[in-house]
């Protein structure tokens, strides 16, 4: 008996093996249809001008078995343009493509390469450096083309699918899942436009721009980025949703340029002392640091300290969030937006305006105050740094007391403080009459400026 039972076990995992198998997906189907549509991008630069970072490589870095494809010895520069190259795909039969801004951005010449070897000179029609998307146009006509999935359609979890060239191997496929949505990556100048789609697709260099598909065929988002410590992928890559690739590649066509909704305030995230000093019942929504004189935000009513915890309908659960709902928002559109202010929720209703060019301010810095339960040695603002800071009055941190409530919080010498619980500061007399309101055990937001940018912080007052 024991061998049929035997025989039987053996028969049913090759049986569990092949099911399983085959509800695997198979791509090969889409790779067919869609590939026609996906370009190679080929860039040059005069020989004085550097390729983007983003799609360089290191020759010593690549695997042995590629190193052959691309020796050094074969790509001398000598007086010669520079390359770099990317990948983008057909939008429009007439010749519209989309590519990712740094593949193309300070190009002298872009060329379209198609994977049965057409080539075509290609113009760029508009760039967009806030959602590192690009538009361009060649001259053709009935090209075969892509189409763009309905946005919010993606789950965490779905197969996806990417085309593209890594490492200038032609239209190369890679699979995998989407890992997580709606990820945050700001610029170095702390723009943040883009939820991110992130995915275990395997993105190298050269992919960047190119199509990421659904298990329909259709385009869920654009390549972008990846992370790496090596050059090469760890399982941790980035997209461009659909939603904003609709956005920007409309208004590119129209007008050459993108305009996003622009609220006017500085934002962060609510931790568990926020929380608690706010009146919340959990860590949630973008708490209001500061708000921009005439700005949409202070048009409406907007003030520091309020909490935005919905806006034009959807939720905010993080500070992160806001960003990415106010920039699809049509500037002139008036929505709604929910607060928490002193503990209540409110509603108010803003005009959103057209984000503007910023610029930042700096940080520099007399009798100081007393040691208090805070932790903190203040004294009042030389005019210097409040003309530096774009600031009518302040206290400024000379001292912070170690294992202080503040130490704790990371408030540091230098930072500018303009407001306690509700209270605003414009001295050490203010400041010391605020303390004195302090109780036991509570929580209280302190305002502060650090080096041209407001932030709150969550103080508890120890307990006698």
């Amino acid at each position: 008996m024991a061998p049929k039972r035997w025989l039987v076990a053996l028969v049913f995992v090759v049986v569990s093996a092949l099911s399983a198998a085959s509800s695997l997906p198979d791509f090969t189907e889409i790779v067919e249809q869609s590939a026609p549509a996906v370009v190679k991008i080929l860039v040059e630069y005069k020989s004085d001008r550097s390729a983007p970072d983003a799609e360089a490589f290191d020759h010593d870095a690549l695997p042995d078995y590629l190193k052959r494809f691309f020796d050094p010895r074969n790509m001398p520069n000598n007086g010669r343009p520079k390359s770099s190259m990317g990948s983008g795909f057909v939008l429009t039969p007439d010749g519209y493509i989309v590519t990712n801004n740094h593949v193309v951005e300070g190009a002298d010449s872009v060329i379209v390469r198609f994977s049965d070897r057409r080539e075509y000179d290609a113009v760029i029609v508009g760039l967009d450096q806030l959602s590192d998307l690009a538009l361009l146009k060649i001259e053709a006509q009935d090209l075969p083309t892509l189409p763009l999935a309905k946005p919010d359609s993606l789950k965490v979890g779905e197969w996806v699918l990417a085309i593209g060239s890594p490492f200038g191997l032609d239209f190369s496929v890679t699979a995998g899942i989407v890992s997580a949505m709606g990820r945050s990556l700001p610029t170095e100048t702390n723009d943040n436009y883009v939820p991110f789609i992130q995915t275990d697709v395997a993105i190298n260099p050269g992919n960047s721009g190119g199509p990421l598909f659904n298990l329909e065929g259709e385009v869920v988002g654009v390549n972008s980025q990846i992370y790496t410590r090596s050059g090469g992928s760890i399982g941790l890559s980035f997209a461009i949703p659909v939603s904003v690739v609709r956005d920007v590649v409309d208004q590119l066509r129209d007008g050459g340029l993108v305009k996003r909704g622009w609220l006017g305030v500085s934002i962060q995230n609510v931790d568990k002392n926020l929380a608690e000093s706010f009146g919340l019942d959990r860590p949630k929504g973008a708490l209001v640091v500061d708000v921009v004189q005439d700005s949409p935000a202070a048009s409406a009513g907007l003030i520091s300290g309020d909490v935005i915890v919905s806006f034009d309908g959807e939720s905010i659960e993080t500070s992160a969030q806001l960003p990415h709902v106010v920039g699809l928002v049509k500037p002139g559109t008036k929505v709604a937006v929910g607060v928490v202010r002193n503990g209540e929720l409110q509603s108010l209703t803003v005009e959103v305006g057209a984000l503007p060019d910023r610029d930042k301010p700096v940080i520099a810095s007399s009798q100081p105050s007393a040691e208090n339960l805070l932790g903190l040695i203040v004294k009042n603002a030389d005019q210097d740094v409040l003309d530096a800071l774009g600031l009518s009055a302040a206290v400024v941190v000379e001292r912070v007391l170690p294992e202080s409530p503040a130490a704790a919080q990371g408030i540091v010498p230098g930072d500018a403080i303009t407001m306690i619980g509700s209270t605003p500061i414009r001295t050490i007399v203010d400041f010391d009459q605020a303390l004195q309101q302090l109780r036991p055990g509570q929580s209280i937001p302190v305002r502060l400026n650090r080096r041209g940018a407001p932030m709150f912080r969550g103080l508890k007052v120890p307990s006698e």
